[in-house]
């Protein structure tokens, strides 16, 4: 059984990664609409990710006979700028991602040795999802108002293919 304070503030990761899984979704369809069909792939596979992660966290609790509270979704915009513009949202909120399984895996540490090694694999993965915001971003930059640069990336990201995407093998993944 979870303390309580425990299944709390995993009901709150569960939320971040069910908001983070609309937003991306929401970011993928502004992508479409401006035909960068490859940025709007690998939005669309980031988001399903971060869904997968909400269901291992769903199940993490539910298999410690906790009760899950699905909360409802924030609105999200409907546009978000230059791809530059788009994808520095994505960095800032995988850090903010980053920064909510820390403080989550800070406090779970000192009670429950288990749900900490949970949360770890999840908080260790946002090393790369942090990472791969980054270099997304420092490409854009590099590409400038380069269309041709920028056609060249978003035809890139389109080779993402969904076994890219999925969570390290053997574990929760994590996200974002």
């Amino acid at each position: 059984m979870l303390d309580e304070q425990i299944r709390k503030l995993l009901n709150n990761l569960i939320q971040i990664e069910h908001v983070s899984a609309t937003l991306y979704l929401a970011m993928s369809a502004y992508m479409a609409t401006r035909n960068y069909t490859g940025m709007a792939s690998w939005l669309r596979l980031q988001s399903e990710e971060e869904r997968t992660h909400m269901l291992k966290l769903i199940d993490y609790v539910t298999d410690k006979n906790g009760l899950v509270e699905i909360q409802a979704l924030p609105a999200q915009p409907s546009e978000f700028g230059t791809p530059l513009e788009t994808f520095q949202k994505v960095l800032e909120h995988e850090q903010f991602v980053t920064n909510s399984y820390r403080q989550a895996y800070n406090y779970i540490k000192q009670t429950d040795e288990q749900t900490a090694i949970f949360i770890q694999e999840f908080l260790l993965e946002q090393i790369d999802e942090e990472a791969q915001a980054q270099t997304i971003v420092d490409r854009l930059k590099l590409a400038k108002d380069n269309p041709a640069a920028i056609l060249i990336l978003d035809q890139e990201l389109g080779q993402r293919n969904a076994a890219a995407a999925a969570p390290a093998a053997g574990g929760a993944g994590a996200g974002g």
